[in-house]
């Protein structure tokens, strides 16, 4: 389905298809059929495997049938039956597919096993169209065999797909003249099992698995060097005494393979792994003496007998480090041959550092129902516990459903400013961009047609930090907050010797936006000091520290910063008190600008900012959450209180009067504060409410985000969902063992207790996110730097493998005793993905 290549009636169509689609997710309904549609019968041609020439002269082949899909890779477990297929012959199946660790399989009926075996004791049968990472013959969706005969006799092709549920969209939806195209029949039962909603199913289900499968994308894209793991083995022409073929792996800078022949017949056989698909393959230079650096090298690959040429490459003359020399394969090629064809300066020999392989295990690059393994889900408490083939079906339609709008997305979004686009109607589905193929390159597009020139020369700004740091210490002395570093920047480039305003749209390498002269520091700043100049800025808008005053008023703390059970606790709202807008737009601007570049402005703001900054809708329940808790849980609680309990919980006490986040008071109605809230009235005050206080910051956030649209184009605002965001603005908070350890006190341990060296190796097992989730955890804070006290567990001494717990109140950690460190690594990730909202607010004293 490429994007771009479609009729307007069929752009229209899908236009139509994925609103129903997109209303479906948000309500937990059941999907357009046509999103599900599965064919009733299919039938399948075999075609051999061309590795095994002795196989594909058969006159036949036989098929195994299992009960249900499986065994998975290296499972044993016999197969119920064995069908026999004659050479040219097909093979009749439902529609249906399942895809998981062994390969895709296709699905027989009761009818279809019965034309084709004796059994009489299966409902259902189950066949291996494609096995992973062992080669063999494949079942390929074929026409009926009239007309495969049809063709081979005036075409030549033997095999054409089959209907497909993007056909079937765009039959159903797209508007045409005359007489519409029969749709084949589809498998009723197949098409339910896609349509229905698991039971307890919602939206944000369906978002926690979008973010699962982009999450498990990005992991295989940002794998290193895979060549230990995915190579067997290496064959080299020739070599020298010194000069080792083993030399090419071994992964040391001073080392390396040299031949030893007659020019022109130098190589290197790789032998990869079963099932391991190639990305892309580097050669390592050895620069020392270029007539020993290929000049021309060839790749062939294949079967080892059967090697085809893949691609010829000429190496830049200025080239001495790594060059890549093949790239992107799509399927499995058993071995991969580097023929050295010509060497520089007319050289006998080839010397090479290395060789280099990014590559993947076949299974990995589809979509199947063994990435939903429980290890895997820890991550995603909304998914853990819901059965495989319920996240696996789901997935493959979220999966359809990005296809779709991949096709028609530069359709929906305007690339040029000056054009209105559509996507306001297709906001809801925002979220799924995460898994867009298009999206990247749009943004990328939008961002390069929208550059500017850069200055000739950069605006030279005196800043003194000593009275930025002597304001810190107690803001309340200057209100005006002159002296801050934001004040004095912003001052700065607003004074006539820099009356040409700045637009911050430069390319991305473009990385310096102003020169810093830090008065009494004697630094000379090449980059560093604007480095500096920015993060003074971060800090003073949104300290790190939760124990220092907020040296600026554009932002205040959330009410959650004083809540010891939230897990939200060092985030910051705008101030819905301070009306100075072009300072908030000026924000808006740095933040654009963070994002077309290189550098970061780290602001610590809640989801509910994040969302209205990117124009995605917000949640109370949800997203207020992590500006005020407290608030959200008492309002749950008013809801669904009695007339008696209100009664005795409010009295006359409550009125139509909120506390904003700037603490301060303000009427939900006229004389507010003087009106009582019946107990009928009840569910109307809990709506004032809500808009309220989702609506404080509206103006400070409007006049942010005219900033941000000021530099960055409307589109890219479009395409990027929230998270991604603020990780172009923030960058990603990593935390490090390293880090993270400075700030951990052990307190009453014994100098060598196993407790301790079993948490300390599961944490060097940690990703950063997963730290970032301890802290949380433990601290109610994401952010460095925090200390924490790390105590015994004290209550179950004698136990093992207890889950364990935290007073997020003191900051503090019980440790409970691990049989292994593998056991705390696995507990403990549990606990910090699971149970964020416990607080067990236990005292570090308690005996």
């Amino acid at each position: 389905m490429r994007a771009g290549g479609e009729a307007p009636h069929q752009v229209l169509g899908r236009l139509r298809f994925l609103l129903q689609c997109s209303e479906c997710f948000r309500r937990a309904r059941a999907l357009p059929a046509a999103l599900c549609y599965v064919p009733r019968e299919v039938q399948y041609k075999i075609c051999k495997d061309p590795a095994a020439a002795a196989a594909a002269a058969a006159a036949r082949s036989l098929l195994s049938v299992w009960d249900s899909p499986g065994p998975a890779r290296g499972g044993k477990r016999a197969a119920r039956a064995t069908i026999e297929v004659r050479k040219g012959g097909c093979l009749r199946a439902t529609g249906e597919e399942y895809c998981n660790g062994a390969g895709l399989w296709v699905k027989l009926s009761k009818e279809q096993l019965e034309e084709y075996t004796s059994s009489r004791d299966l409902a259902e049968g189950w066949l291996l169209a494609q096995r992973f990472g062992e080669g063999g013959d494949k079942l390929v969706p074929v026409d009926s065999v009239e007309k495969i005969q049809w063709q081979h006799q005036t075409l030549g092709v033997d095999y054409k797909p089959a209907v497909s549920w993007e056909q079937v969209v765009d039959l159903t939806y797209s508007m045409r003249l005359g007489e519409k195209p029969r749709l084949a029949e589809q498998d009723e039962a197949a098409v339910q099992k896609f349509r229905s909603v698991p039971p307890g199913w919602s939206y944000e289900h369906d978002m926690e698995l979008g973010r699962f499968l982009y999450d498990h994308r990005e992991r295989e894209r940002q794998c290193g060097d895979c060549t230990k793991e995915h190579l067997s083995s290496v064959e080299v022409s020739s070599q020298t005494e010194d000069g080792s073929a083993t030399h090419l792996t071994d992964n040391q800078t001073y080392t390396f393979w040299e031949s030893n022949g007659p020019p022109g017949q130098h190589w290197v056989r790789l032998n990869m792994k079963k099932g391991t698909i190639v990305k892309k393959l580097w050669l390592m230079l050895d620069g020392q003496a270029s007539s020993y650096v290929p000049r021309r090298v060839a790749v062939y690959g294949g079967a080892p007998n059967r090697l085809q040429h893949l691609r010829t490459v000429l190496i830049n003359e200025n080239s001495f480090q790594d060059v890549c020399i093949l790239r992107d394969m799509k399927i499995h090629l058993p071995v991969l041959e580097i023929r050295i064809l010509e060497c520089r300066d007319q050289g006998y020999n080839v010397r090479l550092r290395g060789i280099k392989i990014k590559s993947f295990w076949e299974w990995d690059l589809i979509l199947n129902a063994d990435m939903f393994q429980p290890a895997r889900l820890v991550r995603y408490p909304l998914l853990e516990g819901v059965n495989t083939d319920v996240l696996y079906r789901r997935a493959v339609v979220i999966q359809r459903f990005v296809q779709l709008l991949d096709s028609v997305l530069c359709y929906l979004i305007p690339l040029s400013e000056d054009s209105v686009g559509t996507f306001n109607a297709l906001r809801s589905m925002k979220p799924f961009l995460l898994l867009s193929k298009q999206s990247t390159a749009l943004i990328t597009h939008c961002l390069q047609s929208s550059e500017s020139t850069p200055p000739h020369t950069l605006p030279k700004l005196y800043i003194n930090r000593h009275l930025a740091r002597e304001h810190r210490t107690n803001p309340a002395l200057d209100p005006s907050c002159k002296n801050t570093v934001f004040t004095q920047l912003y001052e700065g480039l607003r004074s006539s010797k820099n009356n040409q305003p700045l637009d911050y749209r430069w390319p991305l390498s473009y990385s310096q936006w102003w020169e810093c002269e830090f008065i009494t520091e004697g630094i000379i700043d090449y980059g560093g000091g604007f480095r500096d100049s920015l993060s003074d800025v971060s800090e003073e808008l949104c300290p790190s520290s939760g124990d220092v005053a907020v040296p600026l008023p554009f932002f205040v703390r959330t009410s959650n910063q004083g809540n010891s059970s939230s897990d939200t606790r060092d985030l910051y709202v705008p101030n819905p008190s301070c009306r100075d807008f072009p300072k908030y737009e000026w924000i808006g601007q740095l933040m654009g600008a963070a994002l077309r570049s290189k550098e970061f402005l780290i602001l610590a703001l809640p989801v509910l900012v994040w969302k209205q900054l990117a124009g995605e809708e917000v949640s109370w329940s949800k997203d207020f959450a992590t500006v005020d808790s407290e608030l959200v849980k008492l309002l749950e609680v008013l809801e669904g209180v009695d007339r008696e309990a209100f009664e005795f919980m409010f009295g006359r006490e409550l009125t139509y009067t909120i506390v904003r986040s700037d603490q301060r008071v303000v009427e939900l109605i006229p004389n507010g504060s003087s009106t009582v809230v019946r107990y009928e009235d009840r569910k109307e005050f809990i709506r004032l409410v809500q808009k309220a206080r989702l609506e404080e910051s509206k103006e400070q956030i409007a006049a942010m985000r005219a900033g941000l649209l000021r530099v960055v184009p409307q589109p890219v605002l479009d395409l990027l969902t929230w998270q991604q965001l603020e990780k172009k603005v923030c960058g990603d908070p990593e935390i490090t063992v390293a880090e993270l350890r400075r700030f951990i006190t052990f307190e009453d341990f014994p100098s060598d207790d196993t407790r301790i060296q079993n948490f300390l190796e599961a944490l060097n097992n940690f990703t950063s996110e997963d730290l970032s989730r301890f802290l949380k955890f433990v601290t109610g804070r994401s952010r460095l730097p925090v200390q924490i006290t790390v105590y015994p567990e004290r209550e179950n001494l004698n136990a093992l493998d207890l889950m364990p717990q935290a007073s997020t109140c003191s900051c503090s950690f019980f440790l409970p005793n691990y049989s292994s460190a593998k056991a705390c690594e696995e507990l403990l990730r549990y606990a910090v993905y699971n149970c964020m909202s416990i607080d067990t607010d236990k005292n570090p004293w308690d005996e």
